[in-house]
């Protein structure tokens, strides 16, 4: 009878020490000014104060990406629809904050760390949500409309939004800006209002403050959800210009090349008085393009590079970067030595190496990245000497540029083999092959900015990484690590 008793004596006293202590976190951030949204005892929290202005209430929802959660009805309407759907509620509604949770679902007594639910902040990661240069983005071009796109001139692109002469104060945020936390005034001219931004080739989110007010940029055509419901204007910063000279008489031209997987009516060239150009972002490494005019494949007449296509004709070449010199000693009996792998998509007839006194060579231009590749001797695939482990043949070599990141597995050291997997190497289970390190695991890889899935291959047996709290669940019910890459 005294347990039976004493039972919601403890929990009346709990929830009394939860009421004070939502109090005393009330006074803390009515001091203190902030909001946030972080996990606290079994619970994902969110606080907020009542005196956001919208700018405000928009840059929390965006840096957190809770636009799911209607918190805009919340402060506008006191709507909790939204939020009750999501499985939130109102903890504490003061005259001066909202302070809403959402359990987590019985987290402390789950023993199985692949049932358990990771939240991270994301509250410093505007860079790895917003790169501007990955490896999947493989080129980008710009579409406006009124107005041409934005004038680049010493490394600074112009931002420019047309009209809106009766606003009084007009802010760029974007991806390079950290959205509004550092978003820039623009300054007006006779006919809107522009900005200068340093920015590197790449990929760039945007959208204006018109006097307090989230406004895209209506002359782009360029728009991207993020996923999580915030739509914003997307801006190619170039590094090329394709031109075609003369072919006047024709209706229209296209580019295709590698890039784009040889799409022929994807990219539309722009007529000028000399013929036909196009500007793009491409990313470093080695392109192949031609231009398809009223129908009629060309390769690039002003371009001495090119390689041998499957037609018996040619592709133009484009390279951006530092080549790369692929070595295979020996074979000095050899007819025909090719170069194939996860860059040109294995092509057996392209990339053909030159006889030299160390062996074979060819130079070619790569970005940062992880690849896997192969040669071929007088049509016999022979992985690198360099790299193939006891003789074996089967396994593809591999190349890194510019590693930034070693992925270390503790506790295994009786393990036969060890590979690492993700997506960086397309999930190959025999891809990346780890090295022994004392008693540990190790490999470097180069990893682009954002998110990254990853697990181990021990002895065939695939795990998550015992290290690393953060996951998520996948097809299979067994869970991926994850890590989150900034941009440098």
């Amino acid at each position: 009878m005294e347990m039976m008793c004493a039972r919601p004596f403890w929990k009346r006293n709990l929830h009394l020490l939860g009421c004070l202590l939502l109090l005393c976190l009330m006074v803390t951030l009515e001091a203190a000014g902030q909001q946030k949204y972080t996990v606290r005892n079994g619970k994902m929290l969110i606080e907020l104060g009542k005196s956001l202005t919208p700018v405000e209430l928009d840059s929390f929802i965006h840096k957190f990406k809770l636009s799911d959660l209607g918190l805009k009805g919340l402060y506008l309407k006191q709507s909790t629809d939204s939020l009750r759907k999501q499985g939130w509620r109102v903890e504490l509604d003061h005259p001066d904050i909202y302070v809403l949770t959402k359990p987590m679902g019985g987290f402390d007594n789950i023993t199985d760390a692949l049932e358990r639910i990771i939240i991270t902040d994301p509250s410093n990661s505007t860079k790895a949500q917003f790169p501007a240069v990955s490896q999947g983005q493989r080129y980008g071009g710009n579409r406006f409309r009124n107005k041409s796109s934005f004038l680049v001139k010493n490394n600074l692109v112009y931002f420019f939004l047309r009209n809106q002469q009766k606003a009084q104060k007009v802010l760029l945020a974007g991806s390079f800006s950290n959205w509004q936390q550092e978003a820039l005034p623009m300054t007006r001219t006779d006919s809107g209002w522009v900005v200068p931004v340093k920015l590197s080739p790449g990929k760039y989110w945007y959208k204006f403050i018109i006097d307090d007010r989230w406004a895209l940029d209506e002359d782009n055509q360029l728009r991207e959800n993020d996923g999580r419901g915030n739509t914003n204007s997307v801006f190619y910063r170039t590094n090329s210009i394709f031109r075609l000279n003369g072919f006047l008489n024709v209706k229209r031209v296209f580019l295709a090349g590698s890039f784009n997987d040889w799409r022929e009516r994807e990219l539309l060239m722009v007529k000028t008085p000399k013929g036909w150009e196009l500007p793009l972002y491409l990313p470093e490494g080695t392109h192949t393009y031609k231009f398809i005019a009223d129908g009629q494949w060309h390769s690039d007449p002003n371009n001495p590079n090119r390689y041998p296509d499957e037609f018996g004709g040619y592709n133009s070449v484009l390279r951006l970067g530092k080549p790369h010199t692929f070595l295979l000693p020996g074979y000095p009996d050899a007819e025909r030595v090719v170069l194939a792998g996860s860059f040109n998509k294995w092509r057996e007839d392209e990339l053909f190496l030159s006889k030299t006194a160390r062996g074979w060579e060819i130079n070619y231009t790569l970005g940062p990245g992880n690849y896997s590749y192969k040669f071929i001797v007088d049509r016999r695939w022979v992985p690198d000497p360099a790299q193939a482990k006891n003789g074996e043949q089967s396994e593809n070599s591999y190349l890194i540029i510019e590693p930034n990141y070693t992925f270390r597995l503790k506790g295994h050291s009786k393990a036969k083999d060890v590979f690492l997997s993700g997506d960086f190497n397309n999930w190959s289970p025999n891809g990346f092959r780890m090295k022994r390190e004392g008693t540990d695991w190790v490999f470097r890889v180069h990893l682009p900015p954002g998110k990254t899935r990853y697990k181990f291959v021990v002895d065939g047996n695939w795990i998550v990484d015992p290290e690393n709290k953060l996951w998520e669940q996948n097809e299979y019910h067994t869970g991926n690590s994850v890590l989150w890459v900034e941009a440098f």
